[in-house]
């Protein structure tokens, strides 16, 4: 197992927006002497401004009303519990591929192929996973496969210095498909406990982005039929529905193994989470919880609600 423990502190910390604003005017309905049809319709307007999204909304509510009615509840903070359980429930979509925190699990080298439009944070949640991994004392190599932009090229190196990790690249425009093949060759023969290679995310031309992630992947294919081990879509949280919109694409195309929500400090809308587990059953495997390379979690479904709704830091007690 990693050594790297759940931070609660910095999910606390990431998710303070999103606490200060919708979840915590939730918590608040829940405050109340006793429950009544306001309450309901209130939660119902919280949860999609907070961007649970109408279809999960309207299911977490049916579920919600229907154990209230089967439990007899009555007292506000009875039900409050009940919310959180079946949010949990929501959130704890199975897992795919192997473990990131078994490396006893691990294939050699684990293939993690990082996808998403450009301006996610893919790039820099890329290092971040990089970062969590070297922590640890694993080797980890880096693929620069999007060549559509020199930028990002050059941003992969960057960080590549800056984790002590090396980087496989070709020139700008050059075929992707080469720069994965060449980085799973190097990984192999340079004993790297985990590659992770970048791709490019130009949306704007969703059909040809999907057809060169496809061919990334019939390249890596070739040389062992079981890779990329992981597909991890990065969304960035403060897009909201948006964002849910890019996961469709990109799920429908390609084998995406579960999603690093990036960005999550900044925004105050953290309901979107929701709605990608519930419509895509893709579960979200790692936060983005502020700028510094080390500000990144593994995502755990009952901490995170909890810390949705409450905060050690800077609340002195729930609803």
């Amino acid at each position: 197992m990693l050594r790297i423990p759940w931070s609660k502190g910095k999910v606390e910390e990431g998710l303070r927006k999103s606490r200060e604003g919708w979840f915590g005017k939730v918590v608040g309905l829940f405050r109340r002497p006793s429950l009544d049809e306001s309450l309901w319709e209130e939660l119902e307007e919280l949860l999609i401004g907070a961007d649970v999204g109408v279809a999960t909304t309207e299911k977490l509510l049916a579920r919600l009303k229907q154990r209230v009615t089967e439990a007899k509840l009555r007292e506000p903070a009875a039900v409050f519990l009940v919310l959180k359980e079946e949010m949990v429930s929501i959130l704890d979509v199975p897992r795919r591929g192997p473990s990131f925190l078994d490396s006893q699990s691990w294939p050699q080298p684990l293939v993690v192929l990082m996808a998403g439009v450009n301006g996610t944070g893919k790039t820099t949640s890329m290092a971040k996973l990089a970062h969590f991994f070297h922590t640890d004392g694993r080797k980890v190599l880096l693929g620069a496969g999007d060549t559509f932009r020199a930028a990002a090229i050059d941003q992969l190196r960057v960080w590549g210095q800056r984790l002590g990790a090396e980087v496989v690249a070709h020139q700008p425009g050059s075929d992707p498909g080469a720069v994965a093949y060449d980085a799973l060759e190097a990984a192999r023969s340079r004993g790297a406990d985990v590659l992770i290679i970048d791709t490019a995310g130009r949306l704007h031309t969703k059909h040809n982005l999907m057809e060169e992630l496809k061919k990334v992947r019939r390249v890596l294919q070739r040389l062992d039929p079981q890779v990329p081990h992981h597909t991890l879509l990065t969304l960035d949280a403060t897009t909201g529905q948006n964002g849910l919109v890019q996961a469709r694409y990109f799920t429908e195309a390609v084998e995406c193994t579960g999603v690093f929500l990036a960005k999550v400090d900044g925004t105050a809308k953290g309901g979107v989470v929701l709605a990608i587990c519930d419509q895509l059953k893709l579960p979200v495997l790692f936060l983005g919880t502020g700028e510094k390379m080390e500000d990144m979690v593994p995502f755990e479904p009952r901490e995170f609600v909890e810390a949705l709704f409450t905060s050690s830091q800077h609340e002195s007690s729930s609803a």
